[in-house]
C-alpha cells in the first residue's frame, strides 16, 4: 500500500487520542476484533479521560469530542512532533476504485510501525493515553470526480420534480418505494414516524424537492471541524437523504455534516443524538496487513454505538479492494442489485461483495438496496444543490457516460452502494416503528431473512450470485414489507 514519502504537511493535523482502557488491554496490540461483544474492555474511567483532556489542551491540542475510548484532537503538526517526540511524515498510498485518483496522502509518524500510529510512552503523557491514531481522509460510496469544481454562475430557479430524460433511470420516491417493496407498509402507517435517523455525510441543501413533498427537516448538525450548516459542498449528503425518506418518508431524520478528516468526531457526534439508526455512505480503503489506528479506533466507536442499541448501517463501498468501515461484524453491510425496467433483478459490477481477508468471518453486504450498473451508476435522479459536484461533473454527456443533466439544474443521476445504505436506513426505521425492541442485531436479521434472492450478476470483485446466499449480494435484495411483518412477530 505505502509507496512513497513526501514531504509537504497540512497545517493542522486531526487525530484520535486513545485513553489507556479498564481492561488494561490497548486497541493498539489486542489480537481480538473490537467488536459490541469485547468494546467494554476498551472502555476507559472517567477521571482518567478528564485527566487526559487537560493534558492535551495543556499542550496545546484543541479538543474536538470526547467519547468513551478516545478524544478527537487538532493541533499543527509541530505540537504533535514536539510532544510525542516524533516526526509525521506523509505517504502516498494506492487506492483503487476512486475516479481520477491512484492514491491518497496518508499521514503517519515515525516512532511506531503501526500505520498511523503515534507512539506515546515516551511523552509525558503516557500515563493517560496509550497511542494518538491520526486520521485519514474519507471517500464517499458513489461516483465521483476528485477535482474540485467551481460554481461558475448563479443557479436560476430549481424545480422539485426530476427532469424527463430518455433513458431509464428510478424517480423518488415512488419508484424506490415500488422496487423495494414498501407500499404496503406505508399505506399500513408504517412510515417512520418517531424513528430518529441521523446521516453522518456531506450536508443537505433545502432543495424543493423536499418541501414540496412536506418531509420534516430539522437543522442540521456541524460535526467537528464542519461549517456552512446551510450548503452542502458536493451534493452527496443532499441526494442520498432523498434515499431516507422516500421509504420513511415520517421519519425523524437529521445530518451531521462532517469534514472530510474528522469522521470520527462526525460519528461521535452522530452518536451524541441518541438515534436508533445511524447511516454512514463513505469509508477508508484499507492496508494489506489488517486496520490502520485510525480503523481500529473507528471499530470501537462502532462496537460502542450498536452496544448502546443503535443500528449502524455502512456502504459495502464500489471499489475493487476492502472498505472499511463496511466490513465491521457490527454493522449492517450494505450492497447493490440493479433491477431493470422489466423488474429483473441482478448483482451489480458497480458494488462490493467479498469475503474479508481482515475479519476471518466476515462477508459483505448483508444485504442490497438499488444500485445502478457501470461506468458510473446514473441510474436515481436525486436532487442536489445547484451548482455542486454532483450536479456538475456529469451534466451535459450523453448517458451512460453522463445524466445528460444541466450543470446548474439540481439533480443529478447516481448510486452506488451510497444511496443502497440509505435506502436500507429507511427501511430500518419503518422496522423499528412496528417493534420498538428491536436490536440492532434482530433488524438484520429480519432484512436478512425476508430478503429476496437474487441469482444473476456478478460483484466488482467478480463473484457472482445463485441461488441462496452468495457474496455478490449477500442474502438479496430487500423486501420491505416481508421485513415490517416479520418485525411485528418477533417478541416484543
Amino acid at each position: 500500500m505505502q509507496n512513497s514519502i513526501t514531504s509537504e504537511l497540512p497545517s493542522i493535523v486531526y487525530a484520535e487520542a486513545s485513553v489507556h482502557s479498564i481492561g488494561g488491554e490497548s486497541v493498539f496490540t489486542t489480537s481480538k476484533d473490537i467488536t459490541s461483544e469485547t468494546v467494554e474492555n476498551f472502555y476507559s474511567e472517567k477521571n482518567k479521560i478528564q485527566k487526559a483532556v487537560k493534558k492535551l489542551k495543556e499542550n496545546g491540542f484543541q479538543v474536538l469530542t470526547i467519547g468513551e475510548t478516545s478524544i478527537s484532537i487538532a493541533a499543527p503538526p509541530v505540537i504533535f512532533e514536539k510532544v510525542f517526540h516524533t516526526n509525521i511524515v506523509t505517504k502516498e498510498c494506492e487506492i483503487q476504485g476512486v475516479t481520477g485518483k491512484t492514491s491518497t496522502t496518508i499521514l503517519d509518524s515515525t516512532n511506531s510501525k503501526m500505520l498511523g500510529l503515534i507512539d506515546t510512552k515516551n511523552s509525558d503523557l503516557a500515563d493517560v493515553l496509550e497511542g494518538v491514531a491520526i486520521n485519514e481522509r474519507a471517500f464517499l460510496h458513489s461516483p465521483s470526480n476528485s477535482a474540485t469544481l467551481e460554481r461558475l454562475e448563479t443557479p436560476g430557479s430549481i424545480s422539485p420534480d426530476p427532469p424527463k430524460k430518455d433513458y431509464y433511470y428510478l424517480e423518488p420516491p415512488h419508484d424506490l418505494v415500488q422496487h423495494l417493496l414498501a407500499k404496503r407498509a406505508q399505506q399500513s402507517g408504517i412510515t417512520g414516524k418517531g424513528i430518529k435517523v441521523v446521516m453522518v455525510d456531506s450536508g443537505f441543501y433545502r432543495h424543493p424537492f423536499f418541501t414540496k413533498r412536506q418531509y420534516h427537516l430539522n437543522p442540521v448538525i456541524l460535526g467537528p471541524e464542519a461549517s456552512e450548516p446551510i450548503h452542502d459542498e458536493t451534493g452527496h449528503g443532499t441526494g442520498e437523504a432523498v434515499n431516507v425518506y422516500s421509504l420513511a418518508p415520517e421519519v425523524d431524520f437529521t445530518m451531521v455534516k462532517m469534514n472530510k478528516f474528522v469522521t470520527m468526531g462526525a460519528f461521535e457526534t452522530a452518536v451524541a443524538q441518541n438515534p436508533d439508526i445511524i447511516t454512514c455512505s463513505w469509508g477508508f480503503p484499507t492496508p494489506p496487513n489488517g486496520l490502520s489506528a485510525s480503523q481500529i479506533l473507528f471499530a470501537a466507536k462502532i462496537a460502542a454505538a450498536v452496544r448502546k442499541g443503535i443500528t449502524v448501517i455502512f456502504a459495502s463501498g464500489n471499489t475493487p479492494g476492502e472498505s472499511f468501515p463496511g466490513i465491521h461484524p457490527d454493522v449492517i453491510s450494505v450492497g447493490g442489485v440493479f433491477v431493470a425496467n422489466d423488474g429483473s433483478m441482478e448483482a451489480t459490477p458497480f458494488a462490493n461483495g467479498y469475503k474479508s481477508k481482515i475479519y476471518s468471518e466476515r462477508q459483505v453486504p448483508d444485504i442490497c438496496g438499488l444500485c445502478g450498473l457501470e461506468p458510473i451508476g446514473a441510474y436515481i435522479m436525486l436532487p442536489v444543490e445547484p451548482g455542486r459536484k454532483y450536479d456538475e461533473q456529469n451534466a451535459g454527456k450523453k448517458h451512460p457516460q453522463g445524466d445528460e443533466t444541466s450543470s446548474l439544474d439540481g439533480w443529478a443521476a447516481f448510486s452506488g452502494t451510497s444511496a443502497a445504505a440509505p435506502q436500507i436506513a429507511g427501511i430500518c426505521a419503518l422496522l423499528k416503528q412496528a417493534n420498538k425492541r428491536l436490536t440492532p442485531f434482530q433488524i438484520r436479521d429480519v432484512l436478512k431473512k425476508t430478503a429476496r434472492d437474487v441469482i444473476k450478476g456478478h460483484s466488482k470483485q467478480n463473484n457472482f450470485a445463485h441461488q441462496g446466499p452468495d457474496l455478490a449480494t449477500g442474502f438479496g435484495l430487500v423486501d420491505t414489507s416481508r421485513a415490517v411483518d416479520e418485525a411485528k412477530h418477533i417478541a416484543q
